[in-house]
């Protein structure tokens, strides 16, 4: 497994990757959010954030992006999960990015359960998520 920067010839592959893992996990979703948000994350969000994928061998299960000092998105293809990339990415994210902040997906039990697991803890909660919709956020953090 290995960790590289992305770049736009990625981002289809990233927008398979994020399509899989949020019909596994995010069934909250309304179906025009997630029309949206799939519109609006190759073209508005990865390009204003220091995007990366997992490598393993010549597969990419996995990507995420992170601002200056949050984990905005962490996607493991479906087909993936429970492989370890999680934890292999959550571990370069604290370890050599140095950032211990994500926002969860109230609903999104499994994540929450994630990174719970990973050692952050609950800092802060919104009864809606960035763009105001609907969607609870647990604001985490990392605690050694």
């Amino acid at each position: 497994m290995k960790i590289r920067k992305a770049g736009i010839k990625d981002y289809s592959k990233i927008m398979e990757i994020w399509e899989s893992s949020v019909k596994a996990t995010h069934d909250f979703l309304k179906q025009e959010d997630f029309e949206l948000f799939k519109k609006l994350i190759p073209n508005e969000f990865l390009p204003q954030l220091n995007v990366f994928v997992i490598e393993d061998n010549t597969v990419i299960p996995a990507f995420f992006s992170v601002s200056y000092d949050n984990l905005e998105m962490l996607f493991v293809n479906a087909e993936s999960r429970g492989k370890g990339f999680g934890k292999f990415a959550v571990d370069y994210i604290i370890n050599i990015l140095k950032i211990y902040k994500v926002d969860v997906n109230k609903q999104n039990t499994q994540a929450v359960d994630f990174y719970l697991k990973q050692g952050y803890q609950q800092i802060g909660y919104s009864e809606t998520d960035g763009m105001g919709k609907p969607y609870p956020l647990l604001y985490l953090e990392y605690s050694k």
